[in-house]
């Protein structure tokens, strides 16, 4: 939860809901299928933390979101504060949102257009692909609100009814992306579950299929594996009936929703499913030739590549991610790219190899503050590169310990 330390590690926040909760550690471990020593190591620190499968475990066990155990977010824009999440939060849990015939518009009240509004949209979307977090979120809950607007001119059926459900799907699913990626994952369902309510209005498959990515992404800040593999691989079989075979539009929403899917499997531990999934994006990427940003998905055979080792990341890889990390993401939109360097800084400091990991980290950190700072990944790779190299006054140890302190790793 928000509030409880940022610097505590994984297995503290889960020593702490333990204790919470009431359940010795023999209990716990029981719960979920392990053994008292191994549930003791990973609260205190001696073995490194559970995959994201039995973190999802555990925190349906102990009944509170994955997030709190990962360690939620502390939104931060450079050295200003700019954090409205509740100004967000109220955007999308107004009264007005659940009723059009107790709350709708006057006869006579002025309603926006979608063609102003896609502008906006757009340049909030810019933001959240450069890593401007807190610029999204301050534009939240106007976008929201106007998003709210358009679907009460829809409701007249005037011409411009479909591009008004577009625009309020594509407002609610970068609300939805941007919450998950922050770790307000019950928020980001609500805002998926609007993206797609209004993408069903709008008639167009491509704005479907986009907005069943924020699905995606929802469930599986939530840690619900087996949902976000269920609504890939349903969204994926509906578009491919809906569009033509080499419109590269489709091919890259559908080609992110086999990598989206892809990671659920392997965040559920299925190898195999996780493999498909990628050869099915890949020969989508093939097919495009090369990495584009269609409807702001990146995808490409880059973006492909990408996937493939945070998917090893997840399935405990580390050397393959060692092997292969080392790629040129320049190009790539600074979302992708970071999350990359994150994952890569992750797998070089699981090797021991320490030097190399905070060399990516301060990179990605040159390149998108807020995105390494919100990162519980991000954090614990910290707190592991002070553990293999204990503050002893040289500069290298102490520039770990200051970004650290940045990220709140530690106090």
């Amino acid at each position: 939860m928000r509030g409880l330390g940022d610097h505590l590690s994984v297995g503290e926040r889960i020593a702490f809901y333990r204790k919470r909760r009431g359940y010795t550690q023999e209990v716990l471990a029981g719960l979920v299928g392990r053994s008292t020593d191994w549930l003791a190591k990973i609260e205190t620190g001696r073995r490194k933390p559970p995959r994201v499968d039995m973190l999802a475990e555990l925190s349906r066990t102990l009944r509170v979101p994955l997030g709190d155990l990962l360690g939620q977010t502390v939104l931060m824009e450079d050295d200003r504060q700019q954090d409205d999440v509740p100004a967000v939060r109220d955007a999308l849990m107004t009264p007005r949102r659940l009723s059009r015939l107790l709350f709708g518009p006057e006869a006579e009240a002025q309603l926006p257009t979608p063609a102003p509004v896609a502008l906006r949209v757009e340049q909030a979307w810019n933001d959240y692909q450069g890593g401007r977090l807190g610029s999204v979120i301050a534009a939240l809950p106007a976008l929201l609100q106007t998003a709210q607007e358009l679907e009460d001119r829809a409701a007249r059926r005037g011409y411009d009814r479909s591009d008004c459900w577009a625009m309020s799907a594509r407002t609610h699913h970068l609300a939805a992306t941007t919450l998950a990626k922050i770790g307000e994952s019950d928020i980001s369902w609500l805002a998926a579950e609007r993206a797609m309510r209004a993408a069903d209005e709008s008639d167009d498959p491509l704005v479907l299929a986009s907005a069943a990515r924020s699905g995606t992404h929802a469930l599986l800040a939530n840690g619900r594996y087996d949902d976000a593999l269920e609504l890939g691989n349903t969204a994926a079989a509906w578009l491919s009936s809906q569009v033509t075979e080499h419109d590269p539009a489709a091919l890259s929403l559908l080609g992110m929703i086999h990598l989206r899917a892809a990671v659920a499997a392997a965040r559920h531990q299925d190898r195999p499913t996780a493999a498909g999934l990628l050869r099915q994006a890949e020969e989508l990427a093939d097919d495009l030739g090369s990495d584009e940003n269609y409807w702001q998905t990146g995808f490409g055979p880059t973006n492909v590549l990408l996937h493939r080792l945070s998917i090893e990341l997840d399935l405990d890889n580390v050397s393959y991610v060692v092997e292969h990390g080392q790629i040129n993401v320049d190009h790539m939109p600074q979302e992708r790219s970071v999350s990359h360097r994150i994952d890569y800084a992750r797998a070089l400091s699981l090797a021991g190899r320490g030097d190399q990991a905070f060399t990516e980290l301060r990179t990605a950190e040159r390149t998108a503050p807020q995105l390494v700072r919100n990162n519980p990944r991000v954090r614990e790779t910290l707190r592991d590169l002070i553990k293999q190299s204990p503050i002893t006054g040289g500069s290298h140890s102490s520039e770990v310990f200051v970004m650290a302190q940045r990220c709140r790793a530690v106090q």
